[in-house]
């Protein structure tokens, strides 16, 4: 019991420090917190329209082209650590497997560039 005890002894004390901070945090939120809410700051940001206006409404396009985006990079990404990771452990195939990604995913890059499609205005 000892042993069990000193093996989990650290993550139950990190559980610890982190739940406790966390409440402290959102005590210290809503007791400090100014609550003054303006048009301006509570207007819609992410997505450019109202969440709760008419669904048959137009709206830009680009909004989706830039999650598009989003998405595909950070997949991109997703790849990239794991391969990053065991890379002393793979071969020169995983390599070179690697680089024609990437090289797949700069061309596209280059292209959405070329085409504008990072331009907002």
């Amino acid at each position: 019991m000892d042993d069990l005890l000193r093996e989990y002894m650290p993550i139950v004390i990190f559980l610890a420090v982190a739940v406790a901070l966390g409440l402290v945090f959102l005590i210290a939120a809503a007791l400090i917190a100014v609550k003054n809410p303006d048009p301006e700051k509570v207007s819609a940001y992410e997505c450019g329209f109202n969440a709760f206006d008419d669904a048959r409404m137009k709206f830009d396009v680009r909004y989706y082209l830039v999650a598009i985006l989003f998405i595909i990079f950070d997949l991109e990404i997703a790849f990239l650590f794991p391969w990053a990771v065991a890379f002393k452990d793979l071969g020169l195939v995983a390599f070179w497997s690697m680089i024609v990604f990437l090289a797949v995913l700069t061309i596209g890059f280059a292209y959405e560039w070329k085409k504008g499609a990072l331009e907002w205005e």
